[in-house]
C-alpha cells in the first residue's frame, strides 16, 4: 500500500509539469500554424497610376490631411504615402510621410498623409508619390497641387464623395 501511495504522490507531483509541457507544445504548434498562414507579398503592379487625384481631406490652421488613390502597387505589404510640399511651387523641399498596409484583396489603395506644423492662412503647394517600405519608389508622381490653411479656429472638411 505504501508503494502505491508513493507512486501516486510521485505522479501527482509530475502532473503540473506534464500539464505545462502540454500547454507549451500546444502554443508552439498553434503559433507555427498561424505563421504559416501569412501570405507572400502581392505581385508588383506593372505600372502604378493615380486613379483619384490628390486632394485635401481636412485642414485646420496647423494640420492638413492629403489623400489620393492608386491602383494597388503590390510588392511589400507596407508602403508609404509621401507629400513633398512648400510655400513656393518651385521649392517643395518639406516632406510628410505616412505608412499604409496594403490589402492584397483590393484593386486600389488610398493613401492619406498628415502634414503638421503649418501656418494659418497660408497657401502650400504639394506633390504626392509613394514607395515600398524598402524605399523603392512605386514610380508614380502627381502634378503640383495647392491648398490654403484656414484661419485659427476654422476647419475645412472636404466632400467625401468628390471625384
Amino acid at each position: 500500500m505504501a508503494d502505491a501511495r508513493r507512486t501516486r504522490m510521485s505522479m501527482d507531483r509530475r502532473f503540473p509539469t506534464l500539464a505545462m509541457v502540454t500547454t507549451v507544445a500546444s502554443v508552439l504548434l498553434s503559433s507555427h500554424t498561424a505563421a504559416a498562414q501569412v501570405p507572400p507579398p502581392a505581385r508588383k503592379a506593372e505600372r502604378v497610376e493615380i486613379t483619384k487625384e490628390p486632394a485635401l481631406e481636412s485642414a485646420t490652421n496647423h494640420l492638413t490631411i492629403i489623400r489620393w488613390t492608386t491602383n494597388n502597387p503590390g510588392g511589400s505589404d507596407v508602403h508609404y504615402g509621401i507629400v513633398h510640399y512648400g510655400t513656393d511651387p518651385q521649392d517643395l523641399s518639406q516632406m510628410a510621410k505616412n505608412p499604409i498596409r496594403l490589402n492584397q484583396g483590393h484593386q486600389y489603395t488610398t493613401f492619406r498623409v498628415r502634414i503638421e506644423g503649418l501656418r494659418p492662412r497660408t497657401t502650400y503647394y504639394y506633390r504626392v508619390t509613394s514607395e515600398e517600405s524598402n524605399g523603392k519608389s512605386d514610380g508614380v508622381k502627381s502634378t503640383v497641387n495647392k491648398f490654403t490653411t484656414p484661419s485659427p479656429g476654422e476647419r475645412i472638411v472636404a466632400d467625401p464623395d468628390r471625384d
